[in-house]
């Protein structure tokens, strides 16, 4: 599949009427266990803490900043469309969700991911899921995969000077 022509992404905070898009934008990921299930009661509850991508009105990509310490923040339901996948949606989401991190004086983001390989793309290196006991204990807990995890834990130690690599 492939990008309907005149793509014209952008950016931006994500609010209440949002939230529809984003529940059926994240089911697949939920159902395929690349995303934790967060309903639209989650969502609508966070709704500060996401950023959605939008060609024209249609939103096509989600993600989220989500803290844990005045420190440490987590990278979190990072989802792009299939028709916008391997078109830059994901990156230009994380790219202001790290910003948004040093704006609000974040230290450190971290990402459990099934896709370590698109963060490493955006500098994150490999990290212990040990480093990181409160998203453990919050979500990884819950999960159903928790018993046999697959998912690789990536950081930026410094979101502070941290720039997107060309």
């Amino acid at each position: 599949m492939s990008a309907p022509a005149g793509l014209a992404v952008a950016t931006r905070p994500a609010t209440s009427a949002d939230v529809p898009d984003m529940v059926e934008l994240m089911a697949p990921f939920v159902a395929s266990g690349d995303l934790l299930p967060r309903t639209a009661w989650d969502l609508e509850r966070d709704i500060d803490r996401y950023t959605v991508a939008v060609d024209g009105g249609t939103v096509i990509g989600t993600g989220a900043l989500k803290p844990y310490s005045p420190r440490l923040a987590e990278v979190i339901a990072i989802a792009v469309s299939p028709l916008y996948q391997s078109q830059g949606v994901g990156r230009l989401i994380v790219e202001r969700v790290i910003r948004r991190a040093a704006r609000l004086g974040f230290g450190e983001v971290f990402a459990l991911t099934r896709q370590p390989r698109f963060f490493h793309r955006l500098g994150f290196l490999l990290a212990e899921k040990s480093r990181f006991p409160l998203k453990v204990w919050f979500d990884c807990s819950r999960c159903p995969r928790r018993m046999n995890c697959d998912e690789i834990a990536v950081h930026l130690p410094d979101v502070a000077s941290w720039s997107p690599p060309a």
